[in-house]
């Protein structure tokens, strides 16, 4: 990863679209914290308001991702990483998502960045969560070679939505972290797109003073998210969508799927 700190703040919009069977639009602004994860505990001595596995404005507790059960981090993507046989020869893992704040987060989508010791980007994961407390994650190989923004499509495991079945694909258009990121999402069921969600961020440095700031400017963000999520449910309940059962999660925790092309 070219110009690589520690770590950084990516604020922006978020946007949803839903086209079946009925229109339905929400759009905020939005921030996530992209994290080398062996320098967790480096930055949060740089700053008094974030912390590692222990409760502070913002904190980042292991348990929160991945494994998803307290245990470190870089030895869960690298046995992933090993099962696919990329190698990264002692590179960097970027982890983008939301911190806790104020002791709370919830991510739908998590993205892991693994990048080989000469900086070139070898593999993606995206961690995928639903409000019913389950997660999956899909593993995609990167030629180092393509050029950007990535795309790269795969069928849908996780059941995300209640007024969506498990049927159907995501197609995923990525533009790593740099000065800016962004990602489209694309849910099709058959040739029908059902949904359209992009993320559209902007870099900024990862200091207190950006904390402070994106904590003043969007108050307590993750709470709202997961609230939004419930809001805009009984919205599109009231006009009328079809809820389906939540089955279980997949047996599989992570989905090794094809390599990443160039859009």
């Amino acid at each position: 990863m070219k110009g690589a700190t520690p770590g950084a703040i990516y604020s922006g919009i978020v946007t949803h679209r839903r086209l079946q069977p009925m229109g339905h639009r929400f759009r905020y602004r939005s921030y996530s914290l992209l994290v080398d994860i062996d320098q967790i505990d480096a930055l949060a001595t740089q700053t008094s308001v974030l912390s590692h596995n222990r409760w502070n404005l913002f904190s980042l507790h292991d348990r929160d991702y991945g494994p998803r059960d307290g245990s470190p981090l870089r030895p869960w993507i690298d046995a992933q990483l090993d099962s696919a046989a990329i190698e990264l020869d002692g590179g960097s893992v970027y982890l983008l998502a939301f911190p806790r704040i104020l002791g709370y987060t919830f991510n739908p989508l998590t993205m892991w960045f693994c990048y080989d010791a000469h900086g070139s980007l070898r593999a993606v994961l995206h961690e995928i969560h639903n409000t019913f407390g389950h997660n999956h994650s899909h593993l995609i190989p990167v030629d180092p070679a393509v050029r950007l923004p990535l795309r790269h499509s795969f069928a849908k495991e996780l059941h995300v939505s209640p007024f969506f079945d498990r049927d159907g694909s995501y197609t995923f258009t990525v533009r790593p972290p740099g000065e800016r990121f962004s990602v489209s999402i694309d849910y099709r069921v058959g040739m029908d797109r059902m949904l359209k969600a992009t993320m559209a961020l902007r870099r900024r440095p990862l200091d207190t003073r950006n904390l402070v700031t994106v904590f003043l400017t969007h108050p307590l963000l993750t709470l709202k998210v997961t609230a939004g999520i419930h809001w805009n449910a009984l919205k599109l309940w009231l006009k009328g969508a079809k809820y389906h059962p939540v089955p279980e999660p997949p047996a599989q925790a992570v989905r090794i799927e094809g390599t990443l092309e160039a859009a």
